[in-house]
């Protein structure tokens, strides 16, 4: 791949997870407005530097808030870190390298890059995909963690995440959508996502869950695609 190739294709990473890193810098926007209360700006902005896991870090502030102790930190730390063997597992093939270059490599597992890095084409491959989209979505984090520690406040960015939540991970899964049929299947997500978040507002966080698992539903027009995929 000449010089001008690989230049095109990291811009069409950087394309890609750019909508995301949007997303997550607003949730480090609200993680920043919530930490630095309880562990102050220093420790706030540390943590998002060398633990970079939204759910860890949102789990820790929960936890904080209410005294618990290290081992009930440590216990929900090793559990929402469950997650990332199964993704890691998943890429394994995909990626090559020493074990140095893929462990440093791992800091950048999250599961908007896994989304992407599963969904990369042949020729921006796995690791490139993992690894530029990692070091965009951790800028982004950074940024949002700061403008919260700056002084956002809570209450003025929670709607706004309430709102980018769903359609997140609905782009996320829209990655996958490599025939007509799945593609007919996120734009019905998305739709029934935004109605589920314009009429039903209290239960605004399950708006993807009850749009995946009603778009997912399989028919006759998957089996289809399916056969013409194994003819093909």
């Amino acid at each position: 791949m000449t010089s001008s190739e690989s230049a095109k294709v990291i811009r069409g990473i950087l394309v890609t997870s750019l909508p995301a890193a949007a997303a997550i810098a607003v949730f480090g926007t609200l993680y920043g407005a919530a930490a630095r209360p309880l562990i102050g700006a220093p420790l706030t902005i540390a943590s998002s530097m060398f633990i970079f896991s939204g759910a860890l870090q949102f789990a820790l502030v929960g936890l904080l808030s209410t005294g618990a102790g290290a081992p009930a930190l440590l216990l929900t730390a090793g559990t929402l870190n469950l997650r990332h063997v199964v993704m890691g597992a998943v890429l394994r093939p995909r990626i090559g390298g020493s074990r140095l270059r893929r462990a440093g490599l791992a800091f950048t597992l999250l599961d908007e890059t896994f989304g992407f890095a599963v969904a990369a084409s042949d020729e921006a491959g796995a690791e490139r995909t993992l690894f530029v989209s990692g070091i965009v979505c951790y800028i982004a984090w950074q940024i949002g963690t700061v403008v919260g520690v700056l002084g956002a406040g809570l209450s003025g960015v929670e709607e706004l995440a309430d709102a980018v939540f769903p359609v997140l991970f609905i782009g996320l899964a829209s990655l996958a959508a490599t025939t007509g049929t799945l593609v007919l299947r996120a734009l019905a997500a998305a739709a029934l996502t935004a109605a589920v978040a314009v009429f039903l507002p209290d239960i605004r966080s399950l708006a993807p869950v009850i749009a995946g698992v009603l778009v997912a539903l399989p028919g006759s027009a998957d089996a289809s695609e399916a056969r013409e995929g194994d003819r093909a």
